[in-house]
C-alpha cells in the first residue's frame, strides 16, 4: 500500500485528521510520517525482502542502452511502463517492439523540464532514472550541459517525487565515482576521487539522492553500474572500449588500446544488471547508500582486445597503442559483497560468454 493510499485510509476511519494545507506538508514529508506510524522499524533486518507492487513505472532514458533492457524485463512482467528520453542518445528502435502495447508509453522529453517532468511522474509507483551524458570525454568537451542533465535533470525528477504517488527512486550512478582508486578492488566505503567532470556529477546526484530521502524519506537506491556491456550499446566518438574494438575488427583493422592496455576494467553484462535493478525495485529497507553493480574480476584492456580478436577469428589482427586518454581510469573493479548481501545480487554471465552473445547480436562476418 503507498503513503498516499494509507493516509487516505487514515483519514477515513479518523485515526487522523488534516485539512488541505496539511495534507500537503504531510505529503513533502514522508519520512516524519513513515516514523510517526512506525512503519519503518530499526529492527527490521538490511535488505529483507517485502512483497510489493509497482504497477506504473517510469524509465528515464528508457530508449537508451541500459534503460531499453530494463523497459523489456517490466513489460513482459505485464506492468504499466513509461519512456522519458528525448533520444538524444537514445534509439526508439530499441523499444520499437513495444509501442503498440496497452501497458507501454513513450514521452519525448528532456529531463530538464521540471513542469513536464511532474506531468508525467505524478501517478507513478517507482522510477529508474537511467537518462544521462554518460560520457567523461563528453563531459571534458562541455562540463555545463553534462551537469544541467546529470545533476539538474536527476534534481528535477527528486522534486516531482513529492508531490506524486512515487515510492521507490533507483538511481543509475557509476564506478567512475572512485577515480584512482589504491584498492584492487572498490568497495562502498572506497573513498570518491572523480577524475572528470561526469564523475563529479554523479557524484553530486547521489548526494541529492541522499538528501531527499533524509528529508522527505523518498526510498532511494543508488546502483553504482560499473563497465556495462550488452546488445543496443550504440557506436560512436563517445563509446566503450568493447564497442570500439568490434567496431574495428569488423572492418578488418586492428583495436586501438589508449595507453599500455594494462589498465583493469570490470565488464558486467547488461542482464545482470537489469537483475541488479529488479532485485533493488523488489527490496525493502535498502537505504540511500550506494550499492556496487559489476561481476568483481578485473579484466586488462589488452587482453579484453585479444579475447575480442579470438573470438571473432581475426588472429592475424594485433591490437595498436595510442597515448592514454584525460580523465581515464587506471583500474577499476568491484568489490559486490554489498550487492550479495544487500539485494541477493549474482552476476551469472562470464565475459566469454556475455561478448559471444553480443557478437551473435551483430551477425556476420563473425564466428563466434
Amino acid at each position: 500500500m503507498s503513503l498516499s493510499h494509507l493516509l487516505q485510509l487514515l483519514t477515513k476511519v479518523g485515526f487522523i485528521s488534516f485539512n488541505c494545507c496539511e495534507r500537503k506538508a504531510f505529503g513533502r514529508s514522508r519520512l516524519l510520517f513513515k516514523n510517526l506510524l512506525f512503519i519503518r522499524h530499526n529492527s527490521q533486518s538490511e535488505g529483507d525482502a517485502m512483497p510489493r507492487s509497482y504497477s506504473r513505472i517510469v524509465i528515464t532514458g528508457g530508449a537508451g542502452f541500459i534503460g531499453s533492457h530494463i523497459v523489456d524485463r517490466i513489460v513482459e512482467e505485464s506492468r504499466e511502463v513509461v519512456v522519458i528520453d528525448d533520444l538524444s542518445q537514445g534509439r526508439l528502435e530499441n523499444i520499437s517492439g513495444h509501442l503498440n502495447k496497452k501497458n507501454f508509453k513513450f514521452i519525448k522529453a528532456d529531463i530538464r523540464d521540471l513542469a513536464k517532468v511532474e506531468e508525467i511522474v505524478k501517478d507513478a509507483d517507482a522510477i529508474f532514472h537511467e537518462a544521462a551524458i554518460a560520457s567523461v570525454t563528453k563531459s571534458f568537451e562541455d562540463p555545463i550541459y553534462t551537469n544541467d542533465v546529470n545533476v539538474s535533470g536527476t534534481l528535477n525528477l527528486l522534486k516531482a517525487c513529492l508531490n506524486s504517488n512515487v515510492e521507490k527512486f533507483i538511481y543509475a550512478s557509476s564506478c567512475a565515482v572512485y577515480g584512482d582508486a589504491e584498492a584492487p578492488h572498490q568497495s562502498e566505503e572506497t573513498q570518491t576521487l572523480p577524475k572528470s567532470p561526469y564523475a563529479a556529477s554523479k557524484i553530486a546526484a547521489e548526494n541529492y539522492c541522499k538528501t531527499y530521502n533524509r528529508l522527505y524519506g523518498l526510498e532511494v537506491i543508488i546502483l553504482r553500474y560499473f563497465n556495462v556491456y550488452g546488445p543496443r550499446e550504440s557506436y560512436g566518438p563517445y563509446s566503450g572500449a568493447i564497442t570500439k574494438f568490434i567496431d574495428r575488427l569488423m572492418g578488418g583493422e586492428p583495436p586501438v588500446i589508449h595507453g599500455d592496455g594494462e589498465q583493469t576494467r570490470d565488464f558486467v553484462e547488461v542482464s545482470d544488471v537489469v537483475e541488479a535493478n529488479m532485485l533493488a525495485l523488489e527490496r525493502s529497507s535498502v537505504l540511500s547508500e550506494p550499492i556496487n553493480i559489476g561481476t568483481g574480476i578485473a579484466t586488462s584492456i589488452k587482453d579484453l582486445a585479444n579475447l575480442l580478436i579470438d573470438i571473432t577469428g581475426r588472429k592475424h589482427l594485433k591490437p595498436a597503442f595510442d597515448q592514454p586518454r584525460t580523465g581515464d581510469i587506471r583500474h577499476s573493479c568491484a568489490d559486490i559483497s554489498k550487492a550479495r548481501r544487500v539485494l541477493g545480487y549474482e552476476p551469472k554471465i562470464p565475459l566469454r560468454e556475455g561478448l559471444v552473445k553480443l557478437l551473435k547480436d551483430y551477425g556476420e562476418p563473425f564466428r563466434c
